[in-house]
């Protein structure tokens, strides 16, 4: 196995699992956004995993893919609250937020081309594209695993799919509840990753055409 990428949308547990992984004896990146990031983390997850998954499935063969799903009565909120919260550093060209952030964000949430990209009925048609995309390209592969965290037996249906004997607790911990954002960077752990760690080619990212284009724009 080379690496596991946690590629359900943000708000759907990402912190969560992410967290559970670091006790399990992962090196852990929640965000990645340099090669270095990639190089050091074991699992991967949210920016730019849910964007970049058909492109780092190219980058990294043999590599294990998760899809979180969460009810949309529930998401939908909390995205909503997370997009507001965010939006104006998420903004293409003024906002303060890592390039590849607000790269992901915008390119699946359209959220500088959308009047109102807090409205719930876009917020449900992105989720509902993202959702048909992901299970189109993953088709008949058993190197993807779909799991909703919230369903008590979803911990041990992930380390079923990853190999690893089970310990400690039988549930994903909840974190990142109401409006809480911020639990990964609160969370200490020796086997957390930065996700703009520094390598041989400094904080280079990868080059593929999704990121070209968005460059190319600026």
């Amino acid at each position: 196995m080379n690496k596991v990428f946690i590629i359900g949308l943000p708000r759907t547990g990402t912190t969560s699992i992410s967290v559970a992984m670091l006790d399990y004896g992962f090196n852990v990146a929640h965000t990645a956004y340099t090669k270095q990031a990639f190089t050091l983390a074991d699992i991967i997850s949210d920016s730019p995993c849910f964007c970049d998954y058909k492109e780092l499935d190219n980058l990294f063969p043999d590599s294990k893919f998760v899809y979180l799903e969460r009810d949309l009565s529930l998401w939908i909120p909390s995205m909503q609250m997370l997009v507001n919260k965010m939006k104006a550093e998420l903004h293409p060209t003024t906002g303060s937020f890592n390039p590849i952030l607000k790269r992901t964000f915008n390119h699946t949430f359209e959220l500088a081309t959308t009047a109102v990209p807090d409205d719930a009925d876009h917020l449900k048609a992105c989720y509902l594209r993202h959702q048909r995309e992901v299970l189109d390209y993953f088709k008949d592969r058993d190197d993807f695993l779909r799991i909703d965290i919230s369903h008590h037996t979803s911990l041990t249906q992930l380390l079923d799919f990853l190999g690893v004997t089970y310990c400690g607790k039988p549930v994903f911990p909840h974190l990142n509840m109401g409006r809480k954002v911020a639990c990964w960077k609160e969370h200490k752990h020796p086997n957390k990753v930065n996700a703009n760690s520094a390598g041989p080619e400094h904080r280079k990212f990868f080059d593929y055409p999704k990121q070209r284009k968005w460059l190319s724009a600026k």
